[in-house]
């Protein structure tokens, strides 16, 4: 149909984009430097653009073009909309999500939930099973440490969190069985890594479903930083959690209040 429809003289546009966030239907883009008609059938003819033009590069014509499709623009607008909604966080976790989903980046920070039987593999005799009982892991996730965990994973849905601080599964003999079992571990140093933990817990406490959280600690001074994390977390996340600060001692000890 013949209608009227905006021109853009690319010789005159300086690529400014003053008209592109002019057009509330979303009908200009800015392509290699130049603003551009991209989809016809998204322009009314009104001219939202033509004031907000500095080089007057923008005009009015008269030509064959599909006709103006509201309902289009409509849809365009509102997943347009979504998208400026979705907060960083989201945004982060869909990238997260699709560069695991295509195999990129690093396969040992790739997340994945291991499935752990209550029992270890074989049988022992009975009079000698608490002897020579071979030790089995634990772990039921992949990665365990803060810094690489994603912040939403089908593992969070009602786990335990244990929090531990990187030394105590080498000062406490027993951290498996009395502390990562059953339980979704995250590990860390905040003198080590330098970093503030309390923000990415916030967002894994607040954003999943989590039914308890273990702090466990050295008595060191350095430990604090971790257990102060974890309850900032749990502060900011909004919800009443159960939990609970076990701290050990350097030679292997639960250190009793």
């Amino acid at each position: 149909m013949i209608r009227k429809i905006i021109h853009i003289d690319e010789e005159k546009c300086n690529g400014c984009g003053l008209c592109a966030k002019a057009c509330h239907e979303g009908a200009i883009d800015i392509v290699d430097g130049k603003a551009k008609l991209m989809r016809e059938h998204f322009c009314d003819g009104f001219g939202d653009c033509l004031p907000n033009c500095p080089t007057g590069a923008i005009s009015f014509e008269e030509r064959e073009a599909p006709a103006y499709d509201a309902e289009a623009v409509k849809e365009s607008q509102r997943k347009k909309a979504e998208e400026q909604a979705m907060s960083e966080h989201e945004k982060k976790l869909m990238e997260e999500m699709k560069q695991h989903a295509a195999g990129h980046g690093c396969p040992g920070s790739r997340f994945m939930q291991l499935r752990r039987s209550e029992e270890p593999a074989g049988e022992a005799a009975p009079q000698t099973a608490a002897v020579h009982a071979k030790p089995v892991s634990r772990l039921n996730q992949w990665p365990c440490q803060i810094k690489l965990l994603p912040t939403r994973a089908p593992f969070y849905d009602g786990a335990k969190l244990l929090i531990a601080a990187d030394c105590t599964a080498y000062a406490y003999a027993n951290m498996h069985e009395d502390f990562m079992k059953g339980k979704v571990t995250l590990v860390g140093c905040p003198k080590l890594d330098a970093v503030d933990y309390s923000e990415k817990l916030t967002e894994i406490i607040a954003n999943n479903d989590i039914r308890s959280v273990t702090i466990v600690r050295m008595e060191v001074p350095c430990c604090g930083g971790l257990q102060r994390a974890a309850e900032t977390a749990l502060r900011n996340s909004g919800k009443f959690i159960p939990w609970q600060v076990v701290t050990i001692t350097r030679d292997g000890r639960i250190l009793e209040d």
